[in-house]
């Protein structure tokens, strides 16, 4: 109790005021709050006994505990975030955002001294107080409280309850498989010869879907999937990514360079973990794309790595601007030592895809500036624009000569996105290019203590490295599934941006590529004030009444982050194209009727 009480009141006057609002329904029947020096100091004198939250009287000691352990509707964090947080709709806990700057400084690394991390036999040991501080800070909007609402809601459909609308449609995450798009034949076949290998005589599967899980078979201990695989995954595998990635590059790759992973999060995952140690007394700081994949906000708080964020250019169709970094660099110096520069081609959620000449500078500024390369390239298949095309960061920096081609890069692939979309089966790689091997070796002792990821997501991704060949029985079909996939998702991702633009007060840049558009969304002044009420950002605010209204499940663009006072969301193009038709007229209309309402 002594150590809650000293650290809650030597701490700011508005979180002592949010915490006696949170608790204010216990009856502190005794003591005295005192103000002094400006209102930074506080002191409690207390005295007696205290009233528990049921109306017993208990030693003070114990009244601690009551008041930690008794049920309140808003967590202590949205509380003392309340002014200017944006928290949405009382469900999350405090998060970093974006206000004049975009540099978030890492979480403590001191020891938190928390009340009640002990107590008496029979309470909770671990509780929201004593849990890890950064876990608690960090955010994953994709799967934010607005999925949870239309999950909440999908149940209430099933339940018969009467809404506007018949089904939620979850624009929120790339799950293209959830959305309707049809597995690849050839993928689906040479997973399932590997994990029911009796099927290897039936005369119905093609000879090079054989031929493939064969060679994965023998590479894997007792014949199985079922069995471990290497930590950096199957040797053969890993060697097909090196070929696939020499063939689409025409540079030499080595597979001692290739680490396998569940998905590219968990790549780029174990590859950020390496920098989170402090350079002469200051946390390595990480810079990242605004708006960007909230798996990086979120890893950096958990690593207490520091966020260094880079505005892209909205309206240059959110190309990325050298001098925007050179901006966030220099800003970020006094809290931090940059070490990591993380670019996403194509970008992630605004679409934008890089030309040669843009690589070449960011090449340049890394390399000038000492950063170690993160190359996020899941979304290469997915390139639409036909003035457009996908440059690995790999074979530019390489084509580039002495000193750009000894420079340390780290890119990573994903079985999720592409033509593939299998983003339940978790497949991914990273190649790792000019990195010292002493580090390499600290990388692969590290993922070990996971011991593999899924051999299951190693096959799937073998396909998608060595697909079926001209001269192959699959070929045909294979060729004809991937075009129409890719030709289907680009002729949706035009619907949105053509569709969105014509709706009053939007404005869409053309999606190049991803599976995704970000559009910003002019909000009525009495709109923003009705969310500034409810304590929510506007765009969140704005996305919640969509999916009560229409059952559309859209992500707030303050989950990706986004210049101050601008208001966007993200979603996806994958709903098949006459339920994307529904879709956006139902949003179309929801809008003017927004617009009307807070007119």
């Amino acid at each position: 109790g002594s150590h809650f009480a000293h650290a809650l009141f030597c701490s700011e006057s508005t979180q002592t005021r949010a915490w006696l609002e949170y608790h204010q329904g216990t009856s502190i029947t005794t003591g005295k709050f005192v103000e002094a020096n400006g209102g930074h100091r506080k002191r409690l004198v207390t005295g007696g006994k205290k009233r528990g939250p049921t109306g017993e009287t208990m030693p003070q000691a114990r009244w601690w505990n009551a008041v930690i352990a008794s049920s309140r509707p808003r967590t202590w964090e949205q509380l003392t975030a309340s002014a200017g947080s944006g928290t949405l709709r009382g469900r999350t806990s405090a998060r970093l955002t974006a206000a004049e700057s975009v540099v978030h400084r890492p979480a403590s690394d001191k020891t938190h001294h928390r009340g009640m991390a002990s107590g008496p036999p029979g309470s909770k040991v671990l509780t929201e107080d004593n849990v890890f501080t950064n876990l608690r800070k960090m955010e994953y909007a994709v799967r934010g409280p607005l999925l949870l609402r239309a999950l909440e809601i999908e149940k209430e459909l099933q339940k018969g309850a009467k809404k506007p609308f018949k089904e939620v449609i979850k624009a929120n995450v790339g799950d293209a498989h959830a959305m309707g798009q049809q597995p690849i034949t050839f993928l689906r076949q040479v997973l399932t010869l590997t994990v029911s290998p009796n099927l290897l005589n039936d005369p119905s599967y093609p000879e090079d879907a054989k031929e493939r899980a064969r060679t994965i078979l023998c590479q894997c201990k007792g014949g199985s999937v079922g069995s471990y695989s290497e930590s950096a995954g199957i040797e053969v595998i890993r060697k097909h990514v090196a070929q696939y990635i020499q063939d689409r590059d025409g540079i030499p790759s080595d597979y001692h360079n290739i680490i396998l992973s569940n998905g590219a999060s968990d790549g780029i995952k174990s590859f950020l973990k390496l920098f989170n140690e402090k350079v002469d007394g200051k946390p390595s700081g990480v810079m990242i794309p605004i708006p960007q994949y909230p798996l990086y906000s979120a890893t950096l708080a958990e690593f207490g790595l520091a966020q260094i964020g880079y505005y892209l250019n909205e309206e240059n169709k959110w190309a990325l601007d050298i001098s925007e970094l050179d901006r966030a660099l220099n800003e970020s110096r006094r809290i931090c030592n940059p070490r990591v520069l993380v670019v996403i081609n194509p970008g992630n959620p605004t679409g934008q895809v890089l030309t040669r000449t843009n690589i070449e500078d960011i090449v340049r500024f890394a390399y000038k500036n000492h950063l170690f390369l993160l190359a996020d390239e899941v979304y290469q298949d997915n390139v639409y624009d036909k003035d457009s095309a996908f440059h690995s960061f790999k074979k530019v920096m390489t084509e580039m000569g002495e000193p750009y081609c000894k420079m340390e890069l780290a890119s990573f692939m994903s079985v999720s996105k592409g033509y593939m979309g299998e983003c339940g089966i978790r497949g991914g790689y990273g190649e790792f290019i000019n990195m010292d091997p002493k580090v390499m070796a600290i990388l692969l002792k590290s993922i070990s203590a996971m011991l593999c990821p899924t051999v299951l997501g190693q096959v799937v991704m073998d396909v998608v490295v060595n697909p079926p060949k001209p001269n192959e029985p699959s070929y045909q079909l294979f060729l004809k599934e991937k075009q129409h996939t890719l030709c289907s998702l680009a002729e949706r991702s035009q619907l949105v941006v053509d569709t969105l633009n014509s709706i009053p007060g939007f404005k869409v840049n053309p999606a190049m590529g991803a599976m995704y558009v970000f559009p910003r969304i002019e909000l009525p002044k009495k709109a923003i004030a009705a969310a500034e009420k409810e304590g929510q950002q506007p765009d969140v605010f704005y996305a919640f009444k969509l999916l009560e209204s229409t059952g559309i499940c859209v992500i707030p663009g303050s989950g990706f982050e986004q210049r101050p006072g601008t208001y966007h969301f993200r979603t996806t193009i994958l709903p098949q194209k006459e339920k994307m038709k529904t879709m956006l007229e139902n949003l179309k209309q929801f809008h003017i009727r927004f617009l009307e309402e807070y007119k």
